[in-house]
Order: C-alpha cells, then structure tokens, then sequence
C-alpha cells in the first residue's frame, strides 16, 4: 500500500528539530509537527519555554502543531524505567519510547506514514548512541519509520526513502556533539532565530533527583502539584518524617501557596518578613512549633516572638507564636538538595 508523503516531526523548538522539519518542507513532505511537555523541562521566566519555541517554529513554517503533556502515565515510567536511569533520574532511553509509542498512535489519525526527529548519532550519550538508537526504533514499533534528516546517512534507508517519498541524496551525514555543522546548515537553508543550546531536563541534575526520589519514598499518592513543588524552595525532610518546603523569595512564596493541594497547611509570617512554609507528613499533623521556628530562622530581623498563621486549605485557619529560632546547622542535614 502506498504511503502518504505526510510526516509526524518531533518539534521541539531546539534547532536539530527545527533543522529537520525545513529538511522535510523543502522535499514537499506535509509535517504535523508534535510538541511534548514535561514538569521537568529545564526552561526558565528569562529564556523562553520549550512549547512557545516549538510554537513559534510551527507557526512560522505554517504547520500544525499539537502540544501534548506527559501525563501520570510518563510520571509512573520516570519511577521504574526498564532501561534504567541516567546520573540522575533521567530514564533517556524509556523516555524516547514513550513519546515515540505516543506519536505511533497518531500516525493514522493524522494520516501521516513516518516520523522525522532531529536526532543526531553521537550527540546525547543515553540516548543518540547507535545502540539505543535501534533499541528505541525497535520497542517504540516504529522500525523503518524513523527518518532522521541530520544523520540519516549514517543509517540504512528508512522504508520513506526506499519507497521515494523523500530524496535520500539531500539527506546528511552529521555525527557528535559539535554543533557547527547545524549553525552552518541554519545559515545555508535560512533558519534564523534558534535559541542556544541550554536548559534540558532536570532530571538530570543530581538536586532534582534527590527530592524525587524522596517524593517517590515518602509520598506514593503524589500528583502534578507535588511534581510542581519540587521546583520550588528549600526543601527539608524532617526527622520526624515531616516534609517541609520554604520559599526564597516572594515569587515562590505565592507559588507555594497556589500549588498548595486541599488539606495541606500552609504557614505564613504574620509579622515579619520570611518564608512560607508548605507542610506535607507520612502520617499525622505537623508540629507547628518546629515549623514555626524553622520559618523564624530565615527572618533576618530579631524579635521577641514570630506570629505565624496557619491555614489548611480548604478547612480552617489559626494563629500562633514562636519564641526562638531553629538552628540552621542542626536543619542542614536534612536539607534534599538545592536548585539554582
């Protein structure tokens, strides 16, 4: 049965995949371009996030684009990934699957008969090596369906090829982790106004990784809210199995209190200036005392007593008092690493 010279691309706005997409316009393939989010994307309020560049790049190509989230699905795979996890707990292999086993189920409603990625051999060790390469085509069910522009000739024609949709010859041959050859290719073709290679996934980074796998241990019911959380703040587990987070500044603060769940507690300062907290225990209430003291050691100013109110969202508010401060070096070592 003949093929549709219609494609699924992988966009994520980075520039390999936006490399690969005009690849594919150029040679007249119609593209549907497919966007996945994460809680992890490592974007940030200065530099633009992953889905508004994806977003851009499509409309600037004229191509639809769908922007699909990973759900609790994708959350349960991070946890016990078959193929492992990377330095952190970043499963790159698995995590490939599961997008590629996403847009396999899109192939026939949206008519297309292949994917293009932006994949280049050599260029991410978990997960570009040729090894993983042909273990992901093969567990994702996309054998031969995979056309990768940037280093197709570094692999055997995909079934697209062989059967004429697309012009092997006008394919490349890119191989590592340089990036001169695609800032070249970006000049060559006209694609302009590509961010710089940055950001990634936090899952890599070891501080990440240490507060999941404390969410993972202590909190098996967890949702989007708690992944959110994670980004946020000083984050402590203390002794007593209390999980307490702090805000930096007044930006997590108000974060800390939108995210908050219902039945969570919340603690702010009444009068004085310093964090609030966001309170979640394995069993029990929260010792308002300690938390109140925790909150006072952040305060740079010294007063005689810190009033505190206590609100349980969705239920009732409270007010109390702390006379003293707790000790930050006895607070340090239950501290679960430290974002940027």
């Amino acid at each position: 049965m003949a093929r549709h010279k219609k494609a699924v691309a992988l966009l994520s706005g980075g520039l390999d995949s936006t490399l690969a997409v005009k690849m594919m316009l150029d040679q007249g393939v119609e593209i549907v371009a497919v966007n996945f989010t994460s809680p992890f994307c490592n974007c940030t309020p200065k530099r633009a996030g992953c889905q508004h560049q994806a977003t851009k790049v499509a409309v600037e190509f004229g191509i639809p684009i769908h922007v699909i989230p990973k759900g609790m699905d994708y959350m349960r795979m991070v946890e016990n990934p078959p193929h492992g996890h990377g330095r952190g707990m970043n499963p790159c292999v698995d995590c490939r699957i599961y997008i590629l086993r996403k847009v396999k189920e899109m192939l026939p409603v949206l008519g297309a008969s292949f994917v293009v990625t932006g994949e280049v051999v050599g260029q991410r060790p978990m997960s570009q090596r040729r090894q993983q390469i042909a273990l992901i085509e093969k567990e994702s069910g996309l054998h031969g369906l995979i056309l990768r522009p940037l280093s197709a000739q570094h692999f055997s024609p995909t079934l697209p090829e062989q059967e004429g949709l697309v012009d092997r010859e006008q394919l490349l041959a890119i191989s590592g982790r340089s990036r001169k050859p695609q800032i070249d290719l970006a000049e060559e073709i006209g694609v302009k106004d590509y961010p710089c290679p940055a950001g990634g996934c936090m899952l890599t980074d070891p501080m990440m990784a240490a507060r999941l796998r404390d969410l993972f241990a202590h909190v098996p019911d967890y949702g989007m809210n708690d992944l959110q959380l994670l980004k946020v703040g000083r984050h402590f587990r203390l002794d007593g199995g209390q999980k307490i987070i702090l805000g930096r500044n007044e930006e997590e603060n108000n974060k800390i209190s939108v995210l908050a769940a219902t039945g969570a507690a919340i603690f702010l300062p009444e009068d004085f200036r310093g964090p609030t907290a966001i309170v979640r225990t394995d069993g029990g209430d929260p010792d308002d005392t300690v938390i109140g003291m925790i909150m006072a050691a952040y305060c740079r100013e010294e007063h005689e007593n810190y009033l505190i109110r206590k609100k349980v969202c969705g239920g009732e508010e409270s007010l109390f008092s702390v006379g003293e401060k707790y000790s930050l070096s006895k607070l340090e070592p239950c501290r679960l690493g430290e974002l940027s």
